[in-house]
């Protein structure tokens, strides 16, 4: 060779430096989902080291069966999960590596997605069960006028039927 690197050369450096910097998981497993690569990003994701990973059933790190589900489908699968033991929630996209015996998958973190659905969620169910509490008290409290008024309106009433009285009973003198 003369020195000069070729196309495909660049694009491998290319390749090796979009999957080490990118902030999504990458892995790749075997027909049997073993795990034969692992970015940086995964490690970090799913609270592993590199070591650890290699060569063991994918199942067993991402805590589902999204790998050989994509495998019996043909190659290609979108799936969501979520761990809670690793506090991390995921949406992973799975399809076949042409000409090899492999699969990539393609993990984005959205754990902070997924906590804001959940406050949002709990906030929303607060808001509500306030809104009850808000609805009974004033409930309470028109029924509460209502009783005050009918019992003013009923001693009222007696009063003036007293006063119409003695005064039918003034004006027969």
């Amino acid at each position: 060779m003369d020195g000069k690197e070729t196309f495909s050369e660049k694009a491998a450096v290319h390749t090796s430096a979009i999957l080490h910097q990118t902030p999504n998981g990458v892995l790749l497993v075997d027909s049997k989902t073993r795990i034969h690569y692992v970015n940086p990003s995964f490690v970090k994701m799913f609270h592993c080291s590199e070591e650890e990973l290699l060569e063991q059933p994918a199942q067993k790190f991402v805590h589902s069966d999204c790998f050989e589900r994509a495998i019996a489908a043909g190659g290609r699968l979108l799936v969501k999960e979520s761990i809670p033991a690793h506090n991390v929630s995921y949406r992973v996209g799975i399809f076949p590596i042409e000409g090899e015996d492999l699969f990539c998958g393609i993990f984005i973190d959205i754990s902070e997605e997924e906590e804001a659905k959940k406050h949002y969620r709990e906030l929303r169910a607060q808001t509500l069960e306030r809104a009850q509490e808000v609805i009974s008290r004033q409930m309470k409290t028109a029924q509460e006028i209502a009783r005050l008024l009918g019992e003013t309106t009923a001693e009222t009433k007696v009063l003036l039927v007293k006063l119409m009285s003695l005064f039918e009973e003034a004006g027969g003198e």
